[in-house]
């Protein structure tokens, strides 16, 4: 039985299930005149490359937005807790 492949491409996604070293998951996260997203070390697709400056306004803007959902989430907890509850039943049977 010929062995399976362990990098390569499948419908333009890559895809790499070899081993990973310190050296090539460093070298795979910082790659200097490349785009935004580069290949992942490990796994299937791609990552931020962070070298490249768009990525961490991604980086930001994710950090702002879950930061932001946590403070809603919070503040939402403590007004239910706070406000009574008024409950109306209509019993009128027409």
């Amino acid at each position: 039985m010929a062995d399976k492949p362990t990098s390569g491409e499948i419908l333009g996604v890559p895809y790499n299930f070899e081993r990973p070293s310190f050296g090539r998951m460093l070298s795979s996260y910082w790659q200097p005149g490349e785009g935004m997203l580069v290949e992942k070390p490990f796994g299937v697709g791609y990552t931020l490359n962070l070298a490249n400056w768009r990525s961490w306004v991604v980086v930001a803007v994710a950090g702002a937005l879950l930061w932001q959902q946590e403070q809603g989430s919070s503040a939402d907890t403590e007004e239910a807790q706070d406000e009574p509850v008024e409950v109306i039943v209509d019993d009128d049977e027409n």
